[in-house]
């Protein structure tokens, strides 16, 4: 069995920086990918960012420039620094892990809320 659990999340000033952090234990030694999602109440669950193979990281258009995502060597752990954080980051942060052949593990989000 494969778990993803996350941690970092929090409550934080607009402009200001989290980091949160995710680690994968179980039966997986090198997996395609791992990442993050959020969901924000009301709107669909939407990709923040991936990073692929170990090496190569994707981020969607609001988080480039913004948000940093990195891997811990051959670790299933992953990090995603976040800076100027604006009210409409807030959201459950989510993590995933994407096997080769496709399947996807998540856990079950941490809470980061962004305000004055």
């Amino acid at each position: 069995q494969v778990q993803v659990v996350e941690s970092g999340g929090d409550l934080v000033q607009p402009g200001g920086s989290l980091r949160l952090s995710c680690e994968a234990s179980g039966s997986v030694d090198n997996p395609y990918a791992m990442g993050w999602h959020r969901q924000a109440p009301g709107k669909e669950r939407e990709m923040v960012a991936s990073f692929i193979q170990r090496s190569r990281t994707n981020y969607n258009n609001f988080a480039k420039g913004r948000f940093t995502i990195s891997g811990d060597g051959d670790k299933n752990r992953i990090y995603l620094q976040m800076g100027n954080l604006k009210p409409e980051d807030t959201a459950v942060y989510i993590c995933f892990l994407e096997l080769y052949g496709g399947r996807v593990y998540t856990g079950p989000g941490t809470q980061v809320t962004v305000s004055s």
